[in-house]
């Protein structure tokens, strides 16, 4: 009873890292030697507070507008000024950012405002964004300047999560049951988490995520093993994908000269089995997504409904290592240590990453500051539907005065 589908990860094979990539992208047009020499470079900024696949896909869209991308993260207290207090430090976010596969290089503490004398300072081509909006403490559009100078592109916004929309299901977790859209309570607190009962921001929203083959083809690549690799298995939840998990792999692919790490991802029926209340908080489209965008040398992925990694596992991909971390290794529903096969053949090690942190940690930090972070939220919408009643109105009237002339 075991369901596989085997996802790869890492750089597609035409990206060059020198960054001279953009002339031999599939279905991009022939393009000039003078362009070929041309290096574009762009900038992405944000808070990139709690990165989820949402953001990975942003990257990964600007990435695709050119060579080299640059991504600017604020610091704790630029994001505290402009819209409340974030979930994660900056130190923890700039590690996070510097995990995702498509960014060249990061900016520490880059200004919450976007400047033409930023892109300047890094010799940025034009800034990329998604089609949301992002406001200043005073609701003013913090990208204003550098679209009014013709240095802005704009990707698609990954529909179905937010940082809003993960903070708010955490908040469920002081429910005792799994949770799902149509539960009372889930639309009752979706109402009372900075969302009226009667209006919505068009730019923070829950909805269920919709896993498309496309999302994964654009998300996936990489190699096959080679003679000579250490074949590595991790397996477990990966939900909120975090910096723990970061330093996990990492650690987990030091284990060996050239590993081939491969990960296990349990279905969320599982995941519920034995973390209970409403884990996991990612369903496994989304977490299958966020180990995806890790460049942290993550081969294969494979989405398990087997959760005992048994003798099956270990044939079928031929592996030498078995490996988890110093967490909590919970029985399977016979209640069978399911790294039993792995220690009886003596290829089960424990890792310490010297990272303790855990989606635990996480959900008892939002927990903590509950308060806070549904003022930061609610605040976060208001300004959001003013802008968007503005536009409502400009349209309208823009509309009026086309039929009058």
């Amino acid at each position: 009873c075991k369901h596989v589908e085997m996802i790869k990860n890492g750089h597609h094979a035409n990206e060059d890292q020198s960054g001279e990539a953009g002339c031999n992208k599939p279905g991009a047009s022939a393009c000039s030697p003078e362009k070929r020499k041309r290096v574009v470079r762009l900038w992405c900024d944000g808070c990139y507070d709690m990165v989820h696949y949402g953001h990975s896909n942003q990257l990964r869209q600007a990435k695709s507008m050119g060579d080299y991308l640059i991504v600017g993260v604020h610091t704790d207290a630029e994001i505290s000024k402009h819209k409340g207090p974030p979930v994660f430090t900056q130190e923890e976010r700039y590690k996070m950012v510097r995990a995702i596969k498509w960014v060249d290089e990061i900016v520490e503490g880059a200004p919450y405002v976007t400047t033409l004398e930023t892109l300047d300072k890094y010799n940025c081509d034009s800034c990329v964004h998604g089609d949301d909006i992002t406001l200043t403490v005073d609701g003013k559009d913090t990208y204003a300047e550098v679209k009014s100078a013709g240095r802005y592109r704009e990707c698609k916004r990954t529909q179905g999560v937010s940082t809003t929309d993960l903070v708010g299901r955490m908040l469920l977790m002081t429910k005792a049951h799994h949770s799902n859209m149509e539960n009372t309570d889930y639309q009752l607190h979706t109402d009372n988490f900075g969302k009226g009962a009667t209006v919505h921001s068009p730019w923070t929203g829950v909805s269920q995520f919709l896993q498309t083959s496309q999302k994964i083809i654009q998300f996936a690549s990489g190699k096959e093993p080679q003679p000579g690799d250490t074949i590595i298995y991790v397996a477990g939840a990966f939900d909120l994908f975090h910096i723990g998990h970061v330093d996990f792999l990492e650690m987990v692919y030091k284990q060996a000269e050239r590993a081939y790490v491969i990960v296990g991802l349990h279905f969320d029926q599982e995941v519920n089995r034995y973390k209970g209340k409403n884990y996991p908080i990612m369903n496994i489209h989304e977490r299958t997504l966020s180990v995806l965008a890790c460049r942290v040398h993550v081969s294969p992925v494979e989405i398990m409904e087997m959760f005992n990694t048994g003798r099956v596992v270990i044939l079928t991909f031929q592996v030498d290592l078995v490996c988890h971390g110093k967490t909590e290794v919970f029985p399977d529903k016979d209640g069978v240590d399911p790294y039993a096969e792995p220690r009886r053949r003596g290829i089960f090690r424990t890792i310490d990453s010297g990272n303790s942190l855990t989606t635990d940690d996480i959900v008892q930090r939002i927990i903590a500051n509950r308060l806070q972070y549904e003022a930061r939220n609610q605040k976060k919408e208001a300004k959001e539907m003013a802008v968007f009643e503005a536009m409502k109105r400009r349209e309208h009237q823009q509309q009026q005065e086309a039929q009058q002339d």
